[in-house]
C-alpha cells in the first residue's frame, strides 16, 4: 500500500514538474519526422498479462518490424532527436502515466516484450509475480546495453543467452531486497546515472 501511495504521489509530481519538458519534447519529436510522439508497445506486467507501454518516440515509424532490440549508439532506425532523447532516458518518461494508472511502478524489474518472455523458464517466470517498474538493479547494471549488443556478432543470440538471463537474475535480486530504502536508493542511483552518462 505504501509503495503504491508513492508510486501515484511522485508519478503526479513528476508529470506536473516534467509539463513543460514533455512539450517541448514533443515538438521536438513532431517536426522531426514523420509519425506519432508517442510510441506504444505492448510489454508483458504483473500475472504475465499485457499492457501498453509508454514512451517518446524515438525512431522511424515502423521500424520495430527489423527487430525489437536497439544496436550500437547509432543504430540507423532512431531518429536526429531520438538519439539525444534516449541518451538521457528521457523517451521514459512517459511511463509515469502507466505508474500513475498502475500498470506499473517507479521501481521494479522492467517489463520485456512477450517474444523474449514466451522463452522464460518457469523460475525465470516468478519475476511477473510484482508489478514491472521503470529502473532497477537490471536497469543500472545494463544502462549501456545497446552498445554491449553493437559488439556481438549475433545480438540476438547474445541477448537471449547471456543478457536477459543475467537481467533476470538482478530481477529476482530486486524482488528478494525490494522495500522503501531500496527503491529510494535504485532511483538515486539512476538519476546519478543519467547525468554521469550524459
Amino acid at each position: 500500500m505504501l509503495k503504491r501511495t508513492l508510486d501515484i504521489l511522485c508519478s503526479l509530481l513528476g508529470l506536473c514538474l516534467l509539463s513543460p519538458l514533455f512539450i517541448i519534447v514533443a515538438i521536438l519529436v513532431g517536426f522531426t519526422s514523420k509519425g506519432g510522439v508517442f510510441f506504444v508497445q505492448k510489454r508483458v506486467g504483473l500475472n504475465n498479462h499485457d499492457f501498453d507501454l509508454l514512451k517518446f518516440r524515438t525512431m522511424f515509424v515502423e521500424s520495430e518490424k527489423n527487430g525489437l532490440l536497439t544496436i550500437g549508439g547509432k543504430d540507423p532506425r532512431i531518429t536526429s532527436i531520438g538519439y539525444f532523447i534516449r541518451k538521457y532516458k528521457i523517451d521514459e518518461l512517459p511511463q509515469l502515466v502507466n505508474v500513475l494508472f498502475g500498470t506499473m511502478s517507479l521501481v521494479g524489474p522492467r517489463p520485456e516484450v512477450r517474444k523474449y518472455v514466451d522463452k522464460y523458464t518457469d523460475e525465470q517466470k516468478e519475476v511477473l509475480l510484482v508489478q514491472p517498474g521503470i529502473t532497477d538493479y537490471a536497469s543500472l547494471e545494463y544502462f549501456s546495453e545497446n552498445e554491449l549488443l553493437a559488439k556481438s556478432s549475433d545480438p540476438e543470440k547474445t541477448y537471449l543467452t547471456e543478457i536477459m538471463p543475467a537481467k533476470l537474475e538482478l530481477n529476482k535480486k530486486y524482488i528478494v531486497e525490494a522495500g522503501l530504502v531500496t527503491d529510494l536508493k535504485i532511483i538515486f542511483r539512476t538519476i546519478k546515472r543519467i547525468f554521469v552518462s550524459g
